[in-house]
């Protein structure tokens, strides 16, 4: 009989479950701890209202519920809500939220008068609910761990992507490289990604003239002749990304690739992506592609294995951190 919990030694209880938008990467998680997800009923009626009920009890235990709050990000978000406090109601002992991407993290300041700080009304909204700890990857900024007053660890997917692209090195397939940060704020990033590969780097700064557009403004660095990486936490709609990629194929760059750790990959992004320089996108499953996706153009790597283990050390008291080496302290 197959396991919907782990159980240590002093009485501690783990127990697993999964909102719609990350069902398929909780099972894996779940299997690669040995487990299976707890049976929880998610449905919507026909007003839209979402309706969520625990199959088994949940009492006594530490319980953590993975969902992405991707597309319908709203939609996804308060089924989570819902899900921790029918968790809190139900008695559980702990309530870790796992949120492998972490829906309205770009809007973490106020960029122009009487904006929101989205970022932080989730974490509050959240924190209100009745979680007790957060887990996500790769925050748009890291700065939204201060919007909480519990706990909150950061992991990161970046060695993922590195591990992928050292591998075409090893196989001769990527050569003479360069690595680009499609704009200023992500050339930290960047940078250690150029410095793991081996690489140059280059940054290209652009604008926004509105929403989900993007003009790019200047090249700094040199792309001729050399297999260019374009480098980024997320890709949601690829205007900033085929940009970049038109800019640096002008620049002369032999062979465009692009990385990210979220591909939402909100349309147009696909019809973007088809006409584009662009050879090959790597993204992980942290947002699951839809069934149009173009999968001889991108190519996903899991977070399972990151994900389940930092589930395993949460629940055993011990470091998250030291499954990074402290990298997940870096962005």
């Amino acid at each position: 009989m197959t396991r919907t919990s782990i159980d240590r030694d002093d009485s501690k209880r783990l127990m697993l479950f999964a909102g719609r938008t990350s069902r398929v990467l909780g099972e894996t998680i779940a299997e690669k701890l040995g487990m299976e997800l707890g049976d929880v009923t998610l449905k919507t009626f026909a007003n839209g209202e979402i309706y969520v009920r625990f199959e088994e009890s949940i009492r006594g235990a530490d319980v953590f519920l993975i969902q992405s709050t991707s597309r319908p990000a709203n939609d996804a978000l308060m089924e989570l809500l819902i899900m921790i406090d029918a968790a809190k109601l139900a008695s559980a002992h702990r309530i870790n939220a796992v949120i492998p991407w972490y829906g309205y993290s770009r809007q973490d300041k106020k960029s122009a008068p009487r904006e929101p700080i989205t970022a932080k009304l989730v974490a509050e909204l959240l924190q209100a609910a009745g979680v007790d700890r957060v887990l996500t990857m790769d925050l748009h900024a890291g700065q939204v761990q201060g919007f909480f007053r519990i706990p909150v660890d950061h992991m990161t997917a970046i060695p993922l992507l590195v591990d992928h692209f050292l591998e075409r090195q090893r196989t001769g397939e990527l050569d003479n490289l360069v690595v680009v940060s499609p704009d200023a704020g992500r050339a930290k990033l960047a940078n250690h990604v150029a410095e793991k590969l081996g690489a140059s780097l280059a940054v290209l700064t652009k604008q926004r003239p509105e929403h989900n557009a993007a003009e790019i403004t200047l090249l700094v660095g040199d792309v001729k002749g050399r297999d260019a990486i374009l480098i980024d936490d997320m890709i949601d709609t690829a205007g900033t990304l085929v940009a970049g990629a038109d800019t640096i194929r002008k620049a002369g760059a032999r062979r465009i690739y692009a990385a990210a750790v979220h591909g939402l990959f909100s349309p147009p992004a696909f019809e973007r992506l088809a006409g584009s320089a662009i050879e090959e996108i790597v993204v992980t499953d942290t947002v699951p592609l839809t069934p149009d996706a173009p999968t001889d153009l991108i190519k996903v790597v899991s977070v399972a294995r990151i994900l389940a283990d930092s589930v395993h050390n949460v629940f055993c008291d011990e470091s998250v951190s030291e499954i990074f080496a402290g990298e997940n302290q870096l962005f």
